[in-house]
């Protein structure tokens, strides 16, 4: 079994292309902590070298920049090639099957993309739902996406 699921914060903007054949690519790294801190009291990072495929490429490079907070899943994947200079490189890479929010939208202009979303999910580049302006709701989920329903309202179920 190869699955990988991280929670990090991205250490510089995602790197985003277009491959020769059309298909869209999102490079980035993400700092994970450790879960303990060293004999100096400090906890460390490690940082992961991610990459994303399509939807999810287009998902990352429209919502995430440096210092957000992301939660990926995906595989493991170690590759070779030849540098310029002859030798031979190794990578290892977490390509991203799935890509989450996982902080809540950052104030003022924040992240690349639009319309309000909270610590949730969109998977595979789904851009997140607008509520209606006049659709206020009046509980204590105000501002996560849910809509208060009136039991008295005709369900269809």
């Amino acid at each position: 079994m190869n699955k990988v699921i991280l929670v990090g914060n991205l250490t510089r903007d995602p790197e985003y292309r277009t491959t020769p054949s059309g298909t869209t690519v999102c490079n980035f790294t993400i700092a994970v902590q450790r879960r303990f801190a060293n004999q100096q009291g400090v906890r460390e990072a490690d940082f992961i070298s991610c990459v994303a495929w399509r939807q999810q490429a287009d998902f990352v490079h429209r919502f995430f920049t440096k210092g957000r907070k992301i939660g990926v899943v995906g595989t493991l994947q170690t590759r070779t090639y030849d540098a310029q200079d002859g030798s031979k490189r190794y990578v290892t890479e977490v390509v991203c099957d799935e890509c989450e929010f996982v902080d809540s939208k950052p104030q003022g202009d924040g992240a690349q993309g639009q319309g309000s979303y909270g610590a949730q999910s969109y998977g595979y580049g789904n851009a997140p739902a607008q509520r209606p302006n006049n659709s206020a709701p009046a509980n204590d989920f105000a501002g996560q996406g849910f809509t208060q329903v009136d039991d008295d309202d005709q369900l269809p179920f």
